[in-house]
């Protein structure tokens, strides 16, 4: 038989051995998980430099000048983003404006005054919506929304908005469905379900005695939403406004459906025009040389603009927490 000493070195020796192969694990692990984030660092720092290499000979011809240049002249080589960066960052602002107050709406219903019965269907019917490839939402506002915008939603805007101070030159013009505004309302319901759905599964997390205790002291259902579910929320809300916004930004298809892809620039929001990505995916094709390092030099634009939006984002969400912690 063994002695207690050596039952208990036994012991020791399987723990020493059990723990080294723990620690070996975590050291492997810690360098797969390192390695996987690398991997995306470096795609990242790839893409940039491959479109700055490309893009090189339009910056290096057009300079700083290249960003307000309203010229687009393939035969003599003569390029401007103004155009491209307007249409992008016009029809991004109006999908935002119109996508984000439905979307709340959306959302707070769901999670806050929506019938058990009706919850789980209407949030599934708002996740299929989010799986729609957006060449049918394309499809769908060239086709179906732009003769109905001509015939109805234009005329009814001209003859509002379009007689009032200030902001008529923005509803005047031809009236034929197309152009930025139509490209706006299309991506408004791209980018709907995407913000919807990332703001309800955000308010479900509220712990259930926070509402309780709101509501047994007397607060009314708005009053739960503003002082507790939003600021609880921050941080997600504005991740899901910021992921609504950066599809908007980069959309191909739809918005070449129906922008109209004319590169000139308008004060009327029913006239047509371009975005970056419709551009690129108009004159990708048959571009080549000079015109073709233009492009790249665009798709870098739109790659600087998203990455300003995401870091103006990141600002924000400091800057909120910041004021939170001093306020408590």
């Amino acid at each position: 038989m063994n002695s207690p000493s050596a039952d208990s070195g036994m012991r020791d020796q399987k723990r020493l051995a059990t723990v080294r192969k723990q620690r070996i694990q975590d050291f492997l692990f810690h360098k797969l998980t390192l390695s996987f984030s690398l991997i995306v660092l470096v795609a990242l720092i790839g893409i940039l430099v491959s479109l700055a290499m490309v893009s090189w000979p339009a910056f290096k011809k057009f300079g700083i000048e290249f960003l307000w240049r309203v010229e687009w002249d393939i035969i003599n080589e003569e390029f401007g983003a103004a155009i491209a960066i307007f249409g992008t960052l016009a029809s991004a602002t109006i999908a935002i404006l119109i996508a984000v107050p439905l979307s709340f709406g959306i959302a707070l219903f769901l999670t806050e005054t929506c019938p058990l019965w009706l919850r789980r269907p209407l949030g599934t019917a708002i996740e299929l919506l989010a799986a729609v490839p957006s060449i049918i939402y394309g499809m769908f506002g060239l086709f179906v929304f732009a003769p109905l915008f001509a015939e109805y939603g234009q005329p009814a805007l001209q003859s509002t908005l379009g007689q009032m101070p200030i902001i008529a030159p923005l509803f005047g013009g031809a009236m034929n469905g197309i152009g930025i505004l139509a490209a706006g309302l299309i991506l408004a319901f791209m980018i709907l379900p995407f913000i919807a759905a990332v703001m309800r599964d955000v308010f479900e997390i509220v712990p259930p005695i926070l509402r309780e205790s709101a509501y047994g002291v007397g607060c009314t259902t708005w009053e739960v939403v503003r002082h507790i579910v939003l600021p609880y929320t921050q941080q997600g809300v504005i991740g899901g406004i910021m992921l609504g916004l950066g599809r908007a930004l980069g959309e191909t298809m739809a918005v070449t459906f129906v922008i109209g892809n004319s590169q000139r620039l308008s004060a009327s929001l029913f006239s047509p025009g371009s975005s970056i990505a419709s551009t690129l995916a108009n004159e990708f094709g048959e571009a080549a040389d000079f015109h073709l390092a233009t492009l790249f030099a665009l798709g870098l634009l739109l790659f600087v603009i998203t990455f300003v939006v995401l870091a103006f984002a990141k600002l924000l969400i400091i800057r909120t927490e910041r004021a939170k912690g001093l306020k408590t």
